[in-house]
């Protein structure tokens, strides 16, 4: 991790598989159902704690990306970098979602969003650093963690 950015102790992020799992990272479980399709019609309900941690997982991934989509075509400042300083630059989504949920709850009329251009480049990501830390004992306090949640969401939702 880049130094200064911190996980509160105790709180993780879901994150899609190009991450290591970890205590603050976790991952869906590799070579387990993971895609909504995956989990569609005709295709059986979870049947393991791994397919369900999976599953809520890709759907908590999905809300959170609907989530930032409408909020980035609302407020394009969210698409582009900013010559504010960093302490306002995070504070972005935070007022942009406070105001978006304000105009929802005066009934605002959402069509214009669907004539907005698309013309605001998208975000340029940096790939995070591979393999030269040691983050063994990192991945395996990982594993217990999402194995710890996925049996605890298993036991609720399928008791025997």
């Amino acid at each position: 991790m880049r130094k200064g950015f911190r996980v509160p102790k105790g709180k993780f992020y879901l994150v899609d598989g190009g991450y290591a799992n970890t205590q603050s990272f976790l991952t869906p479980y590799r070579g387990v159902q993971y895609h909504l399709k995956e989990f569609g019609h005709g295709h059986p309900r979870p049947q393991n704690h791994r397919e369900l941690f999976n599953h809520r997982h890709v759907v908590l991934q999905n809300h959170v990306e609907s989530s930032l989509g409408i909020l980035k075509k609302r407020f394009p400042i969210l698409h582009v970098g900013t010559l504010h300083s960093i302490e306002n630059q995070v504070k972005l989504p935070a007022a942009a979602a406070v105001l978006h949920n304000i105009i929802k709850m005066e009934n605002g009329d959402e069509t214009w969003l669907d004539n907005q251009p698309d013309n605001i480049a998208p975000n340029v990501f940096v790939d995070l650093p591979n393999g030269h830390e040691n983050n063994y004992g990192n991945n395996v306090l990982g594993n217990t963690l999402r194995d710890e949640i996925a049996m605890q969401m298993w036991e609720a939702y399928h008791p025997e």
